[in-house]
């Protein structure tokens, strides 16, 4: 059903969208500190999220995503899906950015580890993981949920900003901080918002 070969233009026109179609992604914060996050707003509260952080050339058409860069559907998929789902409804995210997160950070590999010692498929690294209370981060439940847990604490710190959550995800809240609450000017950083909004909107659409 999700294929992750994605036709660059189709992504660049869903990142492009008007706020009429449903690409856009929606978000409000509760009275709890909890932020909600939709692409069909029913609620006066939801406010569109901003996409213009980090400056206009992020979602332009000069930042090219390939297609063939992209992670591609495999068996681990299937394997994971569920716990992605149950960790979504969990943390009240978008089940699409829980998998886009995991496709670019560890392709659903479950003993995926980066240079730097990151571990696992949403990739912890082990001061994230203790702070999420993942006491084994090679197991891939707690992995999954303290993954999820991270990111609906970076929802909440950025007020349903999936931007400026996924680029923290990656460079961490003070690089976000010291581009004065924008995705920080890192190429690496950048590539990896572009390429999780993409999925994201790959898997919405349910490519």
């Amino acid at each position: 059903m999700y294929g992750f070969r994605v036709i660059l233009a189709a992504i660049l026109a869903l990142l492009l969208a008007p706020a009429a179609q449903a690409g856009d992604v929606y978000s409000y914060v509760d009275s709890d500190g909890v932020a909600h996050f939709t692409n069909a707003p029913t609620d006066p509260r939801f406010r569109k999220v901003n996409r213009a952080h980090g400056g206009a050339s992020l979602y332009s058409a000069d930042a090219q995503v390939r297609a063939s860069s992209l992670p591609q559907r495999n068996a681990a998929f299937d394997r994971w899906r569920q716990k992605v789902r149950d960790a979504a409804v969990r943390y009240n995210l978008p089940e699409a950015l829980v998998l886009a997160v995991m496709a670019v950070e560890s392709n659903f590999d479950h003993r995926a580890v980066s240079e730097k010692g990151a571990m696992g498929l949403m990739q912890l690294m082990p001061g994230t993981a203790a702070e999420m209370f993942v006491s084994d981060a090679w197991d891939p439940d707690q992995n999954i949920d303290g993954g999820a847990r991270y990111l609906r604490v970076l929802a909440n710190q950025y007020r349903g900003d999936m931007v400026l959550t996924v680029a923290a995800y990656n460079a961490g809240p003070d690089a976000v901080r010291r581009a004065g609450d924008a995705v920080p000017n890192i190429p690496e950083t950048q590539a990896y918002v572009r390429r999780v909004v993409a999925l994201y909107q790959a898997f919405k659409a349910g490519k």
